[in-house]
């Protein structure tokens, strides 16, 4: 194809206000649409064992009142203009994000500035919330992958905050207090510790300039944020039975494995590509078309700040329970004797490489990796180093990865006594 043929990749600009707030724009202008994320650095891995679940407390709150507006007043708000408003957070980073037509695009982001730099935590929404809240942890011990997890989890992490569920235990979110939220808030809620990403139809000075005028005159603290210590892993690997009255077995094998910093991070990403995802994967060809051992099976390794975990699981009739695990076991840690073929390990690039550009074809898409990618500390450049990282894995690479992480299994198997 000739060089004037080939798209051109958006260009991102990343630009920091006196205040420390730092913003990237990327101008995409093929829609009339604007989507921006509005990340602040702490998420659910900076609460104590007392205060699991806070995090995703306050940010379920942050669009339920301020102290000039209701929650009544910004859903009107946000519907008379067509738009969507939501928050999220997640173990690394905390979320409000936005999407609207371009003309809309500047009172959709005062609102946005207004509700972090504002929020009431109105008492009537918070016990509401608190009570949404525990009805969802309690539907959750009901259902039978999520409590395997759970276990498979604290197993692997045990005091590290990444043990917890995000959202809480009934213990902690019952005990959460007005005072705690607005604590919260006043300690990581501040410009220098904030990333706002903008994909769409707006060139990036108009971006930086009504970000600014949002923005630039939130002070920054004269205290800097907390340091994020975590907890020494634990070093002994757990086997869990555990007993639900289901008419499956959940099965779960897990090892501790490294961050998104470290240098195997792009070869176990692939291996999870390789061993559980879709259904040309190595664990659904095996488990599932030719053993008929699994209802779901799959795997996956999450990006992480702090230490990750590697889980390949299964679905299977309880009968099955033990030669499931020990499938499980099997096709992960056989990658540390055996090499795939060069067919396999070209088929797992082009599954992985495939994927990651149909993940980043919408504004919401770009605004979302790009501003998660600089939360990281990333860099600008590692939307392309990582498919750069992920082209030159070789087969020997895959091998070494494997050794390095797949040597101490966590298992939990969850079904009928």
């Amino acid at each position: 194809m000739p060089t004037s043929l080939l798209p051109v990749r958006p260009q991102l600009h990343r630009t920091v206000l006196d205040n420390g707030l730092v913003i990237l724009v990327t101008e995409n202008p093929v829609a009339d649409i604007i989507a921006a994320r509005l990340f602040l650095r702490a998420g659910t891995g900076h609460e104590r064992a007392s205060e699991a679940g806070l995090f995703a407390l306050l940010t379920s709150l942050l669009t339920k009142g301020t102290d000039r507006l209701s929650s009544m007043e910004i859903a009107e708000q946000v519907e008379s203009m067509g738009a969507s408003l939501s928050s999220d957070t997640s173990a690394d980073y905390s979320l409000l994000s936005l999407k609207t037509v371009s003309a809309d695009f500047e009172p959709m982001l005062a609102l946005a500035a207004h509700l972090l730099r504002s929020p009431a935590f109105p008492p009537g929404e918070l016990d509401l919330e608190k009570r949404l809240t525990l009805q969802s942890i309690r539907s959750m011990q009901e259902q039978p992958f999520t409590v395997a997890y759970n276990a498979l989890r604290a197993a692997l992490y045990g005091e590290h905050p990444y043990a917890r569920p995000g959202i809480g235990t009934v213990e902690t979110v019952s005990s959460f207090s007005r005072d705690q939220l607005i604590h919260i808030h006043e300690t990581y809620f501040r410009p220098d510790n904030m990333v706002i990403s903008i994909c769409g139809r707006i060139s990036p000075d108009a971006a930086v300039d009504l970000v600014t005028q949002q923005f630039g005159d939130w002070p920054k603290p004269a205290t800097s944020v907390p340091d994020l210590v975590y907890p020494p892993l634990p070093t002994e690997p757990e086997q869990q039975m555990l007993s639900q009255a289901t008419n499956q077995t959940i099965v779960m094998v897990g090892y501790q494995a490294p961050p998104v910093k470290h240098p195997i991070y792009a070869v176990l990403k692939l291996i999870s590509t390789y061993l559980g995802n879709g259904l040309s994967s190595r664990l659904f060809v095996e488990m599932r078309e030719k053993r008929g051992l699994a209802y779901d099976v799959s795997a996956f390794y999450p990006t992480r700040l702090g230490m990750s975990q590697f889980v390949a699981y299964m679905g299977t009739a309880p009968e099955n329970a033990e030669v499931a695990l020990e499938g499980l076991r099997y096709e992960s840690e056989r990658l540390m004797a055996e090499s795939l073929t060069p067919e396999e390990l070209t088929t797992a690039k082009n599954k992985l490489l495939g994927q990651y550009a149909l993940g980043k074809q919408t504004n919401t898409q770009i605004a979302q990796l790009l501003g998660w990618y600089e939360v990281l500390g990333l860099g600008t450049g590692f939307d392309q180093s990582f498919q750069e990282a992920i082209a030159i894995v070789t087969r020997e690479d895959i091998q070494a990865a494997a050794q390095d992480c797949f040597l101490a299994p966590y298992t939990v198997q969850l079904g009928p006594t």
